[in-house]
Order: C-alpha cells, then structure tokens, then sequence
C-alpha cells in the first residue's frame, strides 16, 4: 500500500553564508560611527565655520564704513567750518547799522539758495538761452556755504567786502550773483590769496586751507 503524506513540508533554513553577519555588524557601526561623527563634530564645526564667516563680514563692512567715515573726515569739518564762519558773517551783517534793511536782506539771500534779486533784463544775460551772457552767467548748483564774509565796509556808495572761500572757483560765484543784483553794481573782479595753516591752530582760528578774497563796488540805495 503507497502512503501519500498531505502535509505542507518545511522548507529548511537558509544558512547564512560564513562572515556575513560580521559583515553587517561591522557596516551597522560604521555607519552608527559616521552619524555620530556627523552630528556630534562635522555640524557643529560647520556651524561654527559659518558664524566665524558671517563675523568676519560683517567686521569686514564696519571696517570699510570707518575708513570712508575717516576719509570724509577733512570735508566735514572744512564743510562745518564753512557753516560757522557763515553764520557768524550774516549775524555780523544783521547787527550792522550802516547799511540799509533791504540790503542787508539781498546779502542774505545771495548768501543762502535764494540767490540775488534781479530784473528781468538780467535775468535774461544770466540764462542759459541764447539771449543769455556767459560772462555774467553764474551756476545754479553752486553751494553758497562755501564762502563767508568777514568785513564789509561802505564809503558813500562804494563799498569793500573780504571774506574767505573754500575753493578759489567759489569766489567769482559769489561776486557774478552781487553783480547780477539790483542792489549791487560795478562789482570789480575779486583778488584772493590762498591761506595756508600755520602750526598748530589757536582758538577760532581755522586749520584747513581756505582762500582770503576782497571785491568791491557800488551799492545801489
């Protein structure tokens, strides 16, 4: 009689094959090492590496600030120079008895923006048009705080003014605007002399190089 067994068989076991489990042991650490690595030294160090780097800029930047800062420095202070010495001008003029207010006024404003008071027919020489005079023609960007004005004296109707320029090519911007004014005429070409500083500066006097002018002429009541 043939006895058939019905019974799923049990496949054996694969065996592994000699080593391979050292093998994956060995690769599970030294992959648990690199992470460990990674985490705890390679990250933090990066970390680290890109704070230095942002630190190093940013010194770089205020480095660069300071430089241009001490490099403005001699124009600030000639520009701040300027601003005072033409304050105390205009306040010297305010207090001055001699001349009248409207002129005391027109000085003011050609010493500020507004620019001179003019009549139309000068207004047309002083234009850029063709009508217009390059002899009388001033510059319409030219800063007035560049000069200031220590004296100014009248006898009869001629008068004197001396001041003092930053730049000796702001000395005929000042004397084309007085001759362009209603106020002022026969204005003579300045003369100027370059002033140099002299060791170390005493009180209120001025350490930057500057230009002394003198112009005179009519003033028209």
């Amino acid at each position: 009689m043939i006895k058939i067994n019905l019974l799923p068989q049990r496949k054996p076991k694969k065996q592994a094959e000699p080593g391979q489990l050292e093998v994956g042991l060995v690769m599970a650490g030294m992959l648990a090492a690199a992470a460990v690595m990674f985490f705890a030294v390679h990250q933090p160090q990066a970390s680290k590496r890109d704070r230095i780097k942002a630190e190093a800029r940013e010194l770089s930047e205020k480095n660069q600030r300071a430089r241009k800062k001490v490099a403005d420095l001699p124009q600030l202070k000639a520009a701040v120079d300027a601003e005072k010495k033409r304050k105390e001008s205009i306040d010297r003029l305010v207090g001055t008895t001699v001349l009248p207010d409207n002129v005391l006024h027109e000085l003011s404003q050609i010493l500020t923006s507004d620019g001179p008071t003019m009549s139309l027919a000068m207004t047309t020489l002083t234009s850029n048009t063709a009508d217009g005079d390059p002899n009388k023609r001033f510059s319409a960007d030219w800063d007035p705080k560049h000069v200031w004005i220590t004296t100014f004296t009248t006898k009869a109707d001629t008068f004197t003014l001396e001041g003092g320029a930053q730049a000796e090519s702001d000395i005929p911007q000042l004397a084309k605007r007085m001759a362009a004014s209603v106020y002022f005429g026969e204005v003579t070409s300045p003369k100027s002399e370059r002033v140099e500083p002299s060791g170390a500066p005493q009180p209120g006097q001025s350490d930057v190089v500057y230009y002394k002018f003198t112009l005179s002429g009519k003033v028209l009541y």
